[in-house]
């Protein structure tokens, strides 16, 4: 007598659930591993840092795009003896 064999549906069904088991399974482990590894150390006090931040002068529109700077948030440069008013970080 034959053996009961699962069928080819029921096979492919199988496969399938292991396949996506184990790309779930990497993904979540990579994200896991992602958020466990620690920030790197911030660069020592004075040394430039690369931003993109945009400012615009409100007295006669002049714009102004500020690539380093010696912190994350510097303050606002000034124009017409005026601070200039933040537009927009440049992505």
């Amino acid at each position: 007598m034959i053996a009961a064999l699962p069928s080819f549906g029921a096979t492919l069904w199988f496969l399938g659930g292991v396949v996506l088991f184990r790309f779930i399974w990497k993904v979540g482990l990579g994200m896991l591993r992602g958020m466990s590894s620690p920030l790197p150390a911030p660069p020592p006090t004075g040394e430039m840092r690369r931003i993109n931040v945009r400012y615009r002068c409100g007295v006669c529109g002049v714009e102004l795009r500020m690539v380093m700077a010696p912190d994350e948030d510097p303050p606002p440069p000034r124009h017409c003896l005026e601070d200039m008013d933040l537009v927009a970080p440049v992505d």
